[in-house]
């Protein structure tokens, strides 16, 4: 069974803690960050279907919520984000619609994490392979430990494939060439290619890694929510190709009281003040 996640009449995440899939997702919320926990440790986190609906279900519940500003996806146990997907629930597949059906149920959760207006964090300790790479490339941003190996090493395990979406993601965050060596030479990447290609923005320590996971998201959920929406929301314009119309998110940024509030404080010589809530 998939758990729904609960939200009070206003459609907002409760604070503390929810158990969703059956135990297999757990959310947590501390004021403005909610931090999502993929929790089948002895799997290496491994996605079953269900999984994957949950992750669907929170985007939703996510576009209802301006008052979360940051999403950190982490995985349970130390091992991994997650270790690609559960091999068995293959074993059910009667055809090659189940497979089909399969990954476009990937393509709608991980699109729905790609387009939250939430700032989102993956966390790679350890294994971001298949499934756990697809959710850090639906990620804004991601960080790793330096034991992290990343990659789509499938040409030497199932031999499938992956969809569209999921390596236009990829290539998006690692580019083309090293996508053709993850997938072509079943090639996992380590902490240094990773940081160094500019697909994760630090390599950190495992020790103190806590610590500094939640001091980069409270940072990032005190920035300018009008900033971090409108930026999201023009890359979202520009991956979906074709001509770009900005003008009513730049009109929705410079007529914010954000902006109008950050001109008087710097002309003040003071420190901007932003709102706590994304302009949903």
């Amino acid at each position: 069974m998939v758990g729904r996640l609960v939200t009070p009449a206003a459609g907002l995440i409760p604070a503390g803690h929810q158990v969703v899939a059956d135990g297999a997702v757990l959310l947590d919320r501390t004021d403005r960050v909610l931090t999502v926990t993929l929790n089948r440790p002895t799997k290496l986190n491994a996605f079953s279907p269900a999984m994957f609906t949950s992750l669907e279900l929170l985007s939703e519940a996510l576009h209802q919520d301006p008052t979360v500003r940051v999403v950190v996806f982490r995985g349970a146990g130390g091992r991994a984000l997650a270790a690609g997907a559960d091999i068995g629930a293959f074993f059910h597949f009667t055809g090659t619609d189940d497979a089909v059906a399969y990954e476009a149920g990937v393509v709608r959760a991980l699109g729905g994490i790609e387009r939250v207006p939430q700032v989102t964090l993956a966390v790679v300790e350890g294994l971001a392979v298949g499934g756990g790479l697809a959710l850090a490339t639906a990620c804004d941003l991601r960080v790793v430990t330096p034991d992290a190996r990343l990659g789509y090493p499938i040409a030497a395990t199932l031999g499938n494939t992956l969809s569209a979406a999921v390596l236009r993601r990829c290539i998006a965050v690692f580019g083309d060439s090293l996508v053709r060596e993850m997938l072509l030479t079943a090639t996992l990447l380590d902490a240094g290619r990773a940081y160094s290609s500019g697909a994760v923005m630090a390599v950190l320590e495992r020790e103190g890694l806590d610590a500094a996971v939640t001091a980069l998201a409270e940072r990032v959920a005190g920035l300018a929510p009008t900033t971090q929406l409108a930026t999201k929301r023009i890359l979202g314009l520009l991956d979906a190709g074709g001509v770009v119309d900005d003008e009513q998110i730049i009109r929705n940024a410079y007529g914010s009281n954000d902006f109008g509030g950050a001109v008087r404080s710097f002309l003040g010589k003071q420190p901007p003040t932003f709102s706590p809530e994304l302009p949903l």
